[in-house]
């Protein structure tokens, strides 16, 4: 599969549907992606066509809205991989996205091109997620320190051993520091690994979501937009309350949405949206991916950006298939690693959708 400078907007969408809410807008770097890809098309490569060839994930860590604050030198990202080469002294033949959501779904094209390695059509989170501990490596037993991290003045710093909780730790502190962002670069591992312990085709997922969207037509009713999506509809209906709070790591937003038909939905966020609850009980949880759509456009909306008053659409796509495929993984990325607690389902089930067990 290639990416051509044609899939831009298509890509843009995908990314932004598996951000579920949050991930950061990839909007912003679309006019990059189609500068690089004029150039010609980014071939998107299996971990089995690269043997044990040495792949980097990367991506940025820190706030997306502050882009426009702290504005990217361009040199972040290389700078990271110049950092991590220095310090593990191995040449990485690969890049893959560590998030295939969000600004970090599009941020690895131009760096694959930049450097002139194959870009791996896999992830460590399948959607988006917020933190270190969450990345399907660290999940699976894998080790994604030494982590290199750049920021736009040109402080470097590399950050080796320790768990996954006191390296996020760590590099927040950093990207607190430096004004809110950093390219980021984690440990190189054989592309063999990402069979076992990252999700596959990710990058494929979010090109395919988003052509599908492309093909939806003004103001589709939902059950199409689900059904052109993989996913299945809650309920369309206004947002009557959005309340935001300092609770959590990320701080914590609740949406209410007056859906005709449906009852209330509740949809709980950080930086993502998490859970949603119908008149409530729980019908939809993290990993599934969780999609409000503005109601005429099916564009989708941002966590931190849904007001009161939106018209909206709340759709739920399949949680990826790394996740979903071992359900005593999800306790990591459900609603209980975000300080919400175990969900209840209709009629005291497990939420439907994954399988996973909450």
């Amino acid at each position: 599969m290639e990416v051509t400078a044609g899939d831009v907007d298509a890509l843009v969408t995908g990314v932004l549907l598996l951000g579920s809410g949050g991930g950061g807008d990839a909007r912003v770097y679309a006019h990059v992606l189609r500068s690089v890809l004029a150039a010609g098309p980014v071939r998107l490569h299996s971990p089995a066509e690269l043997g044990d060839a040495p792949v980097v994930p990367v991506g940025m860590l820190g706030g997306t809205r502050v882009l426009g604050e702290k504005l990217p030198s361009g040199d972040e990202l290389p700078a990271a991989v110049r950092a991590l080469v220095r310090w593990t002294g191995v040449e990485p033949a690969a890049v893959m996205p560590f998030e295939a959501a969000g600004l970090n779904g599009v941020l690895p094209l131009p760096l694959a091109h930049q450097l002139g390695l194959p870009l791996v059509d896999a992830d460590l989170m399948g959607r988006a997620l917020p933190r270190v501990d969450q990345l399907t490596r660290v999940v699976a037993g894998g080790a994604v320190t030494p982590m290199a991290l750049a920021e736009p003045a040109g402080q470097t710093v590399v950050v080796d051993g320790g768990d996954a909780v006191s390296t996020e730790l760590t590099v927040r502190a950093f990207v607190a520091q430096a004004g809110g962002w950093a390219g980021t670069v984690m440990a190189p591992a054989p592309a063999s690994a990402a069979l076992d312990d990252a999700c596959l085709g990710t990058l494929g997922r979010a090109l395919g979501l988003g052509h599908a969207h492309a093909g939806l037509g003004d103001t589709p009713a939902p059950a199409r937009v689900a059904d052109a999506l993989g996913g299945y509809p809650l309920g369309d209906g206004r947002v009557v309350d959005v309340r935001r709070s300092p609770v959590g790591r990320f701080g914590r937003a609740a949406v209410t949405v007056d859906a005709p038909g449906t009852g209330v939905l509740r949809i709980e966020a950080e930086n993502e949206y998490l859970l949603v609850l119908a008149d409530g009980e729980t019908v939809a949880a993290s990993p599934e991916v969780i999609v409000l759509l503005d109601r005429r456009s099916a564009a989708p909306i941002a966590a931190d950006a849904v007001r009161s008053g939106d018209d909206v659409l709340v759709v739920v796509l399949p949680a990826p298939p790394w996740w979903a495929a071992r359900p005593h993984a999800a306790v990591h990325v459900g609603p209980q690693a975000f300080g919400l607690g175990p969900p209840t389902a209709r009629g005291g089930a497990a939420p439907s959708g994954t399988g996973a067990g909450w």
